[in-house]
């Protein structure tokens, strides 16, 4: 049992060390340009705007939407490290290594997972050290913090993976960041309260997953939620667990590796 053990941890940190390599290797791609993008954020949202809007839920406006900046920045490269790297496996057909090698899909997955998540909290630290320049940052509950931010990041890279599996082109891999994750991530309460919508769009913005990240994100580090904690890990825990057991049955059929 040990040495099974030990066979599937180094399969383990082989796939995450290499993940981590991959995108250290190009790092001016993956970590500068959020930093760049969050900086403009920053600039135009927080100083130009947020002086127009004043306070929003009690809090500086600058302030409040630091918390769904630097969410929006881990969940977007949580995610697209994953899919793209998966992806690029399939089309150099690398990944056919894994599959013959003595490892459980359990082992390749989460090693890929865990390569998104160790790229999406650097990314938000990056972010974090941009937002010292601009305002305060503060921990109010630092469980709360880390928690959310390492259950967003877990969601988001098992997601990576699903549309890797799915994607049959390079084209593929951007579809849904473009179309799915920022149109979300915009409605997800990053730069507003849900208490200023309508009645109407309070009900839909519930349907929204990234509005239940950012707010438990936001509480971590500022005290202030739009919605519970129960439900934001109610949201987290169960997605999680939806979109594990889905990777698992997609790599059991060989779904988009073995055509």
């Amino acid at each position: 049992m040990n040495g099974f053990l030990s066979t599937y941890w180094i399969a383990f940190n082989t796939i995450l060390v290499k993940e981590v390599r991959r995108f250290m290797r190009i790092w001016q791609q993956p970590l500068l340009p959020p930093a760049i993008t969050m900086t403009l954020y920053f600039i135009i949202f927080g100083n130009l705007i947020g002086s127009r809007i004043g306070e929003m839920s009690g809090l500086n406006y600058m302030s409040f939407i630091m918390p769904g900046l630097i969410m929006m920045s881990v969940i977007n490269n949580a995610y697209s490290n994953v899919s793209s790297s998966f992806f690029s496996n399939k089309f150099q057909r690398s990944v056919e290594e894994l599959l013959v090698a003595p490892v459980p899909n359990s082992v390749i997955l989460w090693g890929y997972v865990f390569g998104g998540v160790t790229r999406g909290i650097l990314t938000g630290v990056i972010v974090t050290i941009v937002a010292l320049f601009f305002t305060d940052v503060s921990v109010f509950n630092f469980w709360v913090l880390t928690s959310v931010i390492l259950l967003s990041s877990i969601l988001f890279s098992l997601g990576g993976f699903i549309n890797a599996l799915y994607a049959n082109k390079f084209d593929d891999v951007s579809i849904i960041p473009t179309f799915v994750l920022t149109p979300l991530s915009y409605l997800g309460g990053v730069f507003f309260s849900t208490d200023l919508l309508p009645a109407a769009w309070q009900v839909v913005a519930q349907f929204n997953p990234i509005l239940y990240m950012v707010n438990g994100f936001r509480y971590g580090m500022l005290g202030v939620s739009d919605v519970s904690l129960v439900a934001c890990y109610s949201i987290l825990i169960g997605t999680i667990i939806v979109l594990y057991a889905y990777s698992m049955w997609l790599l059991k059929r060989g779904k988009g590796i073995r055509q």
